[in-house]
């Protein structure tokens, strides 16, 4: 049965996705605080969502910024291994995260995964996704754990980078036959899919999926459709497509894509055999969006890196 939420914790409410779940909850009168490590960037709430320091190095601060909430939504993680964040550093970060909400009495936690984690992996983002996981299991509390193939729309980075590369490049590289398969769902179908779960009691995990599911090419077919784009789409062995991504790196000052994404999408990771759970579907959205997706390249890095800028604008 659904419960009344007083007030949520939400990491990353200046961010993408957190952005979208913050707005969610005030919708439905909740109270919302953000940790963040981006106090600075402009509150996009109206002062509506007062921001607390994400410091996973001080666990009373912690657990003092997490007293008194009913709720924790946590999006926290890391894309990929870099000088500035690692995954087992988002491992431990976590966990230090779940330990502190534990001891600040937060009676339930909706936790972001990602589709198809295991400590048996052979790569370390899906790996690092189930230790978290189980760190959450570990503390007792009640949980959802979300786990979303894609997310798109607002301001995506994978779709949008698609598009991208589509307008700029002349032909657009696949990795292999391009068949393996993916589920991508919209960000706002997935912050009410996240606020109605912080509502439950029950234990639960939930995959996130939208309700089109695409091959690789397909998905690269449908973007290029919307924006009416004609290119060549070939087939690259993997290595090619991971120097052709190096490239692009160096282009944009910024990681395009790394060996364990390119590893994980063709390995089918990024589905499962599940009931949709988002109803807005991408080629309508990409076709209503046409005029400005892709239009300009997201960086990661950028977002990450610059605390200042709100989250995604160019």
């Amino acid at each position: 049965m659904p419960t009344a939420i007083g007030h949520c914790v939400v990491t990353g409410a200046y961010g993408y996705s957190g952005r979208y779940i913050a707005r969610r909850l005030l919708e439905r009168g909740c109270r919302v605080t953000t940790l963040t490590n981006s106090a600075s960037r402009t509150e996009p709430y109206g002062g509506r969502v007062p921001a607390r320091p994400l410091e996973f190095s001080n666990p009373a601060g912690l657990e003092a910024s997490l007293r008194g909430a009913d709720v924790l939504i946590n999006t926290y993680w890391v894309r990929f291994n870099c000088r500035y964040f690692t995954f087992e550093e988002a491992v431990r970060n976590s966990a230090a995260l779940f330990d502190a909400a534990r001891r600040a009495g937060v009676k339930r936690v909706v936790h972001v995964s990602i589709t198809n984690p295991s400590k048996e992996s052979p790569f370390e983002y899906f790996r690092g996704k189930a230790r978290v996981e189980d760190a959450l299991r570990a503390t007792g509390l009640s949980h959802a754990v979300l786990r979303p193939a894609v997310l798109f729309g607002g301001a995506d980075i994978l779709v949008n980078n698609i598009a991208w590369a589509l307008r700029r490049f002349p032909v657009f590289g696949v990795f292999g036959d391009g068949a393996y398969r993916i589920q991508p769902i919209h960000v706002e179908d997935f912050a009410d899919l996240a606020v109605d779960l912080a509502e439950r009691t029950d234990d639960v995990v939930v995959d996130a999926i939208g309700p089109e599911t695409f091959t690789y090419r397909g998905l690269v077919e449908a973007v290029a459709a919307a924006i009416g784009v004609r290119k060549p789409i070939v087939s690259v062995p993997a290595s090619v497509g991971y120097a052709a991504a190096r490239l692009a790196s160096w282009f944009t000052g910024d990681i395009v894509l790394t060996r364990e994404e390119i590893g994980g999408l063709m390995a089918g990771l990024l589905y499962v055999d599940a009931p949709a759970q988002g109803r807005i579907a991408l080629t309508a959205w990409a076709r209503e969006h046409a005029a400005a997706l892709g239009t300009r390249y997201a960086s990661e890095l950028d977002r990450r890196l610059d605390r200042v800028k709100p989250y995604g604008q160019a």
